[in-house]
């Protein structure tokens, strides 16, 4: 079946997210906006996932759990989990790569925790957007030992891109599937390499940029595992 998607959305949680990407808005701008499928990829943390994958569930919504994460290349990689317990124990041991660099909130933005309720519960005192010390191939071994797929995040952009910042990308590394943004659809990039598969996604800090129906997936089933089989085949 055709179910349609925006598979890179930051919460208020991202230091540059709006204040606005809270869990409810998420789910119910993504209702607005008639998806079948999102996943919130926040900047190397899952915390906001639990509440939006609730608020998901209630609504008929279907979230894959993900993360933004920030190799030591300073390439962007989206990482999707099967279930928001393996993206949660995935996300602590990203903590413990990150570098300890306090949040200054006044020029990166406040990095908020929501409950169900839009509620703030806490917050993130370390600098999220910062680099791992950890490689593209160490990164995805080891969101593949949490039941997770890495995807390349963004190809087509000269900020944070694999091939902009690495010249291209190794087959070694096994990916089948790459994101490539909007702009750098309508520009043809989305033929780099016929062989692997796009994602073209939103990349929203702000609610209204979330995407309408423009990206069908053929799924077998609404459903995260379906759609992390889909990445991977």
């Amino acid at each position: 079946m055709k179910y349609f998607a925006d598979l890179h959305i930051h919460s208020c949680l991202s230091p540059c997210g709006g204040e606005d990407m809270t869990p409810n808005n998420i789910v119910n701008m993504a209702l607005l906006k008639g998806l079948d499928i999102i996943a919130v990829t926040d900047h190397n943390t899952a915390r906001n996932l639990p509440a939006v994958d609730a608020l998901a569930r209630e609504a008929g919504l279907c979230l894959v759990p993900g993360l933004e994460v920030t190799t030591a290349e300073d390439v962007h990689m989206l990482t999707y989990f099967p279930d928001v317990e393996r993206a949660l124990a995935f996300s602590d041991e990203i903590y413990g790569l990150l570098p300890d660099i306090p949040l200054n909130a006044r020029f990166f933005g406040e990095q908020t925790i929501m409950n169900e309720e839009d509620e703030p519960v806490g917050s993130i005192d370390r600098l999220l957007i910062s680099a791992l010390s950890e490689s593209i191939e160490q990164l995805t071994a080891r969101a593949r030992r949490h039941g997770g797929v890495c995807v390349p995040a963004h190809i087509d952009k000269e900020s944070h891109g694999i091939i902009a910042l690495l010249g291209f990308i190794n087959p070694h590394l096994g990916f089948r599937t790459v994101e490539v943004s909007p702009r750098g659809v309508a520009a043809g990039f989305s033929q780099y390499d016929p062989r692997l598969k796009v994602l073209s996604n939103s990349d929203a800090h702000d609610l209204g940029l979330i995407l309408e129906r423009v990206q069908p997936l053929e799924l077998a089933e609404k459903s995260a595992a379906c759609f992390l089989k889909y990445l991977d085949s």
